[in-house]
């Protein structure tokens, strides 16, 4: 590893650090709860801000970080790692296929607004058929057992789907700000 690539990866760990203390501090300002989930959606906002600034993996140790610091003060559910991890996955995934295309930067910050795949495809189906199960969630599993797999599906995904929408929306906007005073990936991470 060259000089170039420790200084990046410093600067990434840094940014990662700021953002997952940065969860730390708003989630207990910003969640709601909805079928019996905490939603939060400062976290789907950090995962849209880190997938696009430093990719799938860093934003999914962020979203690790985050769901353990809150869960060991007492203000998060195991629901936030099926919740946050896969979402700043799909939103660094998304920005850097985006690039290979030859999409501009200003247009590849759109990544952000994929988030909600990330946790109502992956994140929503694990928390509801594996977590809920696993902790034996009374009332999830009186969901499923009364309407059926997909209607509990869909009735479970509504609460984060607020959640998610509403923080990748913020985060994207969050980008935009941060791109016109010269803060992007490129800026920060590009190797000279």
């Amino acid at each position: 590893m060259n000089m170039n690539s420790k200084a990046i990866n410093i600067k990434k760990l840094s940014l990662i650090t700021v953002f997952s203390a940065l969860g730390v501090v708003v989630s207990p300002y910003t969640w709601f709860i909805v079928f019996g989930t905490k939603a939060n959606p400062a976290q789907h906002m950090i995962n849209a801000v880190l997938g696009v600034m430093v990719g799938p993996l860093w934003a999914a140790v962020s979203a690790v970080l985050i769901g353990i610091i809150r869960n060991l003060l007492g203000i998060g559910t195991i629901y936030a790692f099926p919740g946050g991890v896969p979402g700043g996955i799909v939103v660094g995934l998304v920005y850097e296929a985006l690039r290979r295309l030859g999409r501009s930067e200003r247009m590849a910050l759109v990544a952000a607004l994929f988030e909600p795949l990330g946790t109502l495809l992956i994140g929503a189906p694990l928390a509801l058929f594996l977590v809920a199960p696993w902790l034996g969630t009374k009332s999830l599993l009186d969901l499923i057992s009364n309407q059926g797999l997909v209607p509990a599906y869909f009735t479970f995904s509504f609460g984060w789907a607020a959640s998610c929408l509403s923080g990748s929306v913020i985060g994207f906007f969050l980008l935009l700000v941060l791109k016109n005073i010269g803060i992007s990936r490129e800026n920060l991470f590009d190797q000279k």
